[in-house]
């Protein structure tokens, strides 16, 4: 969401850039960019598909990581006013009128801000040079302790190994968990993967301009590349980068213990500009284990504890995905917010933060598919309960901005309503998916969640009239034939 401050800025400054540029110009596609190195994949942005990155590319540029021959053409396009079809989206959003913000405008404008600098190297030099990005979200692999649901067997070698012994899930109107199609493709070690190689052969040369390294997964804490990373760090320093590192700490106590010995002298002696350290859950106990499967409660709080005790100069985040399991039962997590605070917050510092951006997707997670009769006074409930635990003058409580995030989650549950196809849908692949996740994990949701015993036979009603996408191109096919097959004058 767009405030008025930001959007009048926007308006002030995208001018400028585009004065310099063209009306397509987006600055994420030179200097953001998400690398899986795994797949050899890239992109710089999440709404395009991520490509693949050549490997004869490679062989004497280590930068085409980033600077492929795709982007370096859809740069180009942008240069001259075009609009590259994997942008859609922005181009999509603009369409409607001046007024709709897209992301490329917030982005151009926000790394722009940062450093200006970055515009005139792009006017000044050829459309096809070599750009080192200010900011790189980097994924060395797919090994990953957790299975769960709302993830993928791409970002996932647990959920992986499940699909490639049970097949996907099916009967699913949309969530595809094959994994075919990326199989092939897929490096599983370090040590015959070119791209990670590649990585560690630009590191030099990209520390030089690198403003934000965001380490993601898989699970990084089990990756022998992010200890060869953080060693690299400890030895040259890169005071000018902030680095963050997304992880479920669910790892092994030993892992964990590694991950402390490695970042401490990075963070006391400064050896980046800043250190941040995310992580993810979405409930407590039991109903934590069964929304990210693998998850050892016991063993998360064990390692959250150790790493805010033996690292008191640091901070977490906790990102919570805020999806339809979590409605029943999200103050129960707020105390546990609470409590960790009150134990390790320092004075004035908020050692101890949340975010809780909503998930939309896949629809049998989207908390939109609920009957908001019952549901609705749980978000109620929740948001009474920040309220009362208001931050005023003390910061072991919930400052406003927190507050103001999860109104806008509570307002969106409360007033978007989805047309009774997606609700139907959403219910019955909530419906064939857990009743096959039970099966397939030795769960069993309703003992988790009774008080989704309704809705659930409610979405068990919901898949008598379902057609799965798989039923729907079958009988489409079966359409076209039958209109092909048919003579002329008939």
């Amino acid at each position: 969401m767009t405030n008025y401050n930001e959007l009048e800025n926007i308006q002030k400054v995208l001018p400028q850039i585009e004065s310099k540029t063209s009306p397509t110009f987006c600055l994420a596609k030179w200097h953001h960019c998400t690398i899986y190195l795994h797949l050899g994949e890239t992109h710089s942005c999440y709404h395009p598909q991520p490509h693949k990155i050549p490997l004869e590319e490679l062989k004497n540029n280590p930068s085409a990581l980033h600077n492929t021959k795709q982007k370096k053409l859809e740069r180009k396009m942008m240069l001259d006013g075009e609009q590259p079809a994997g942008c859609a989206y922005c181009w999509k959003v603009e369409a409607m009128g001046d007024d709709y913000i897209s992301d490329r405008k917030q982005r151009s404008v926000s790394i722009h801000e940062g450093s200006t600098w970055l515009l005139d190297e792009i006017v000044e030099n050829p459309w096809d040079f070599n750009v080192n990005p200010e900011y790189i979200e980097l994924s060395f692999g797919n090994q990953c302790n957790f299975r769960c649901g709302y993830c993928h067997p791409r970002y996932s070698s647990k959920f992986f190994d499940e699909i490639k012994q049970l097949g996907p899930y099916n009967n699913l109107s949309s969530g595809d968990y094959s994994v075919e199609w990326f199989e092939k493709n897929l490096y599983k070690n370090d040590e015959d993967n070119p791209y990670v190689q590649a990585w560690f052969d630009w590191w030099p040369e990209l520390t030089r301009t690198l403003n934000i390294l965001r380490i993601t997964g898989g699970e990084p804490l089990i990756h022998g590349s992010t200890y060869r990373l953080l060693d690299e760090i400890n030895k040259n320093p890169v005071p000018n980068m902030e680095l963050n590192i997304n992880t479920n700490m669910g790892a092994n106590p030993k892992l964990i213990d590694k991950f402390i010995e490695k970042i401490r002298p990075i963070i006391e002696k400064k050896k980046v500009r800043e250190f941040k350290l995310f992580t993810s859950i979405d409930a407590i106990g039991d109903k934590a284990e069964y929304i990210r499967n693998g998850l050892d409660y016991e063993l998360f709080q064990r390692n959250i504890n150790k790493y805010l005790t033996e690292i008191p100069n640091s901070a977490i985040s906790f990102m919570i995905t805020f999806n339809i399991m979590c409605v029943s039962n999200f103050s129960e997590l707020l105390k546990m917010i609470l409590d960790l605070r009150e134990k390790y917050n320092k004075q004035g510092w908020q050692r101890v933060q949340i975010d809780t951006p909503h998930l939309k997707e896949p629809p049998h997670y989207d908390m939109l598919i609920l009957p908001k009769d019952e549901f609705l006074p749980y978000m109620i409930d929740h948001l009474d309960f920040m309220y009362a635990h208001n931050h005023k003058s003390d910061i072991n409580k919930f400052d406003d901005l927190e507050i103001a995030k999860f109104k806008r989650v509570v307002d969106y549950f409360e007033t978007t309503v989805k047309d009774d196809e997606y609700l139907s849908n959403g219910r019955s692949d909530f419906y064939n998916f857990f009743t096959q996740h039970d099966k397939r994990r030795n769960t069993d949701f309703l003992k988790i969640f009774p008080e989704y015993t309704n809705f659930f036979e409610q979405c068990k009603k919901s898949t008598v009239n379902h057609i799965s996408s798989a039923e729907r191109l079958r009988r489409r096919e079966e359409a076209r034939k039958r209109i092909m097959e048919r003579p002329i004058w008939a």
